[in-house]
Parts: C-alpha cells; structure tokens; sequence
C-alpha cells in the first residue's frame, strides 16, 4: 500500500467512451479527465487515487474484494448498466467491510424505468448521482470524511 491511504474508483461498462458517448447525457469529459481531477482532489486531502475500468463484471467484483483485502480506505464505483443488473455486485459491496460510495454521472431516477433500480445502492454506504464529472469529486469528499 501507498505511503497515504488510497481510495479505488471503480468504472463499469463503456465508461470508457466517456466524452463521445451519448453527450448529451453523459457530458464531454473523458474518464481520463476525470482521474486526472480525482487525483488532484485527493492531494489536497492526502490520499491516493487507484483509478480502474473495465467492460466486465468479474472484473469490478475482484477489485472490490481487492481494495478491501489490501486495507484501501473506500470504494467510489459506478457500476454503469450493471448497477440495474448485478447481484454479484451487490453481494461484493456486502460482503466487505469498506464503505462503498456508488457514483453516476446523470441521474438514473430522472431516466427509462428500468435504471430505477440499483442492486448496487441497495449494498452501498451511499449514492451520489446527477452532478456530471462533479458526482466523482463528492463521492471523493465524502469518501475522505467517512
């Protein structure tokens, strides 16, 4: 582990096109943009910022066991559409011990029926959602306050 204590921020599915992808949605920043204000941010706050993404449910269950094994402070994850889907998410955020702050970038209640549910918040500490990039640097805070 770092000399500081790290947060893991956990990206989901087609965050990765994030800038191009539908935005009128999801906004002009990229993910890359993102992480690079996250890692601002957690300077000031002195913490460490271990920023991750992949296209595969597996993927984001192992590294939420990871941060909780290796003593990471917290977890800032948008799930993308598996929020609406994923048990398996919702069982790994359960079944650790570091809190878990789920993150959007629009506002899932505000969207199509289906995206009104999330397995995800219902294992979470928290949810921060609707704020654009922004959603990511309250998450952050919060996350340094917990």
């Amino acid at each position: 582990m770092a000399d500081r204590p790290v947060i893991f921020v956990l990206n989901g599915p087609n965050l990765n096109m994030l800038g191009t992808r539908e935005p009128e949605i999801y906004g002009t920043t990229t993910l890359d943009d993102i992480a690079g204000m996250l890692e601002d941010r957690a300077l000031e706050l002195g913490f460490e910022i271990d920023m991750r993404q992949s296209n595969h449910e597996g993927h984001l269950v192992d590294w939420i066991q990871e941060a909780n094994a290796s003593g990471a402070r917290a977890v800032l994850i948008n799930p993308g559409a598996y929020t609406h889907t994923s048990i398996a998410l919702h069982d790994a955020i359960k079944g650790v011990s570091i809190p878990v702050i789920e993150v959007h970038l629009s506002n899932p209640h505000a969207r199509e029926a289906f995206r009104h549910v999330s397995y995800v918040g219902q294992a979470a500490k928290g949810s921060i959602m609707g704020f654009g990039a922004q959603s990511y640097m309250l998450a952050l805070d919060a996350a340094a306050r917990i």
